[in-house]
């Protein structure tokens, strides 16, 4: 089975964007790649993380705020769950959830999963042209929402409406330029229907 090998933000200030995902507690997860390449509004993704309680849902986003993100969607109850949105100062936008309502300890600052969220013209269309690269489905809503397999140490890929998805986050879904975002593949080179860029894992950014 086929997944994502790694997950490069290319972002303006390096040194700056590793101070913040050190402290946001993502230091190790993700990669780091200085680029200035023109990018405007809604870049067509995010970042999710999964945890087990509202506390953990807390303690990351007011770890992020402290290290200089700012608010997009402030922590709340939902018919889903509990959560939140932040923007990194790099751009890049990150979810924190969890499915439970009520607190039944305290922080644990532990992910139970990540998982990056692509905003797609076609959701049905791109989930055909990822099965074609070997990824294998593990939860699909019709049109709605595609989430594919990966080991438990490695970042899941989840496919979304790009309004859809823009809506959820809570900011406008207009954007133009670059995606700021190159990941790593166990299938190879390739750009999917949407313009996001895979290089083959050997092949992608390391620092």
């Amino acid at each position: 089975m086929n997944s994502i090998a790694s997950v490069t933000l290319e972002v303006a200030d390096h040194t700056a964007a590793d101070r913040f995902y050190t402290a946001f507690g993502l230091g190790s997860r993700l990669r780091l790649q200085a680029s200035e390449a023109p990018t405007s509004g809604f870049r067509g993704f995010a970042l999710a993380l999964t945890v087990s309680r509202p506390a953990t849902v807390d303690g990351f986003i007011g770890a992020a705020l402290d290290a200089g993100a700012t608010t997009v969607k402030p922590a709340s109850k939902s018919f889903w769950g509990y959560g939140g949105v932040v923007r990194a100062p790099d751009g890049t936008i990150w979810k924190v959830a969890t499915s439970a309502k009520k607190d039944t300890g305290p922080d644990t600052r532990q992910i139970d999963e990540i998982v990056l969220l692509l905003g797609t013209a076609d959701v049905s269309a791109s989930k055909r042209f990822y099965v074609g690269q070997g990824l294998a489905v593990e939860k699909s809503f019709g049109s709605k929402y595609v989430q594919f397999g990966a080991p438990s140490d490695r970042i899941k890929l989840a496919l979304y409406g790009r309004r859809a998805l823009a809506k959820d986050l809570g900011v406008p879904a207009d954007g133009a330029g670059s995606h700021r975002l190159v990941l790593g593949s166990d299938a190879g080179s390739f750009t999917d229907p949407d313009g996001f860029a895979w290089q083959a894992a050997s092949m992608a950014p390391r620092t």
